[in-house]
């Protein structure tokens, strides 16, 4: 306990998408603790050692990692240290409290070759840096602490950060046309949500008696392309009176990346629903309030996050 009398959750990466969305609404229950970086560094080991230790917590969420996916390709060791050693430092620390962890993972652990939805159990199968030490990352933490839940997630956005939503609006304010991939699939999700259900993740896991554990997958529900998801930002933004662009469908050989991204980035979410009884929204709808929240503050809420 804390001196707020609830029972508290530390987390890490309190400054990303996640984590914002998780300081605006802290799982109801609790009390969120969310240290700068400059206290609580995934790269080191100590300083988890030493926040783990500090508190009985009810809970750990880590939401931090090296996100940065082509800039990962030339700074291996920075993401490895951030997306594996960390992970496997934080769990080791938090089974010695007997504490559950909750860890963010993404879908760049498969290859996007699968021609359906990828399933928790699908092998995994990593084709660059930030992929395969995040996968070594899901390993050390399911090795480490058996009281995990390992959450995937993909195509995340938000209000705040660099993501694809917040870079299209602002792109828009500028060009005339954009040429957008149309050939990568993938489940836009909302950092909102992904909170929503890191909250009640974290319910299930204080909870006295026995809990889940295991790898689970949350994304919103549906599906779509990159140009589906710039498509529907701009309709509705256009409904605000936003200034909008004219898109063009490319190729992903039209837009080369250092890093290949994943033609099928879609996650199934079955397990997660059927374990937690959480069923995600349409990515739709989630896109549409990101949108129109963006709108109202003008494009700049987050801005240089």
């Amino acid at each position: 306990m804390t001196g707020s009398g609830l029972p508290a959750i530390l987390l890490t990466g309190g400054t990303g998408q996640v984590g914002r969305a998780l300081r605006e609404s802290p799982p109801q229950g609790f009390e969120l603790v969310a240290p700068p970086r400059t206290e609580l560094d995934l790269a080191d080991p100590d300083a988890l050692e030493r926040w783990v230790a500090a508190r009985p917590w009810a809970a750990i969420v880590n939401a931090g990692a090296w996100t940065a996916v082509d800039a990962a390709e030339s700074s291996a060791p920075e993401a490895w240290a951030a997306n594996a050693r960390g992970p496997a430092a934080l769990a080791k620390a938090s089974a010695a409290g007997d504490i559950p962890l909750v860890h963010l993972s993404t879908d760049y652990v498969f290859d996007g070759g699968s021609d359906r939805p990828y399933r928790e159990d699908d092998p995994v199968g990593p084709v660059s840096v930030y992929g395969a030490s995040k996968a070594a990352g899901e390993l050390a933490v399911a090795a480490l602490n058996p009281r995990h839940v390992i959450l995937r997630t993909a195509w995340v956005f938000s209000p705040w950060g660099t993501n694809f939503v917040r870079t299209m609006l602002r792109l828009g304010e500028t060009r005339e046309t954009l040429s957008v991939v149309d050939d990568q699939q993938g489940c836009p999700t909302s950092a909102l949500d992904i909170a929503a259900a890191v909250g009640a993740v974290c319910r299930r896991l204080a909870a006295p008696g026995p809990a889940p554990s295991g790898v689970f997958h949350f994304v919103n529900g549906g599906e779509t392309t990159w140009f589906g998801l710039a498509s529907r930002v701009f309709d509705r933004a256009a409904t605000a009176g936003r200034k909008v662009p004219a898109l063009t469908p490319i190729a992903s050989s039209e837009w080369p990346t250092p890093v290949r991204r994943p033609a099928n980035s879609r996650l199934d979410t079955a397990r997660l629903t059927g374990t937690f009884g959480l069923a995600p929204r349409p990515w739709t709808e989630a896109a549409d309030e990101v949108v129109d929240r963006l709108v109202r503050a003008g494009g700049t809420e987050g801005a240089g996050a």
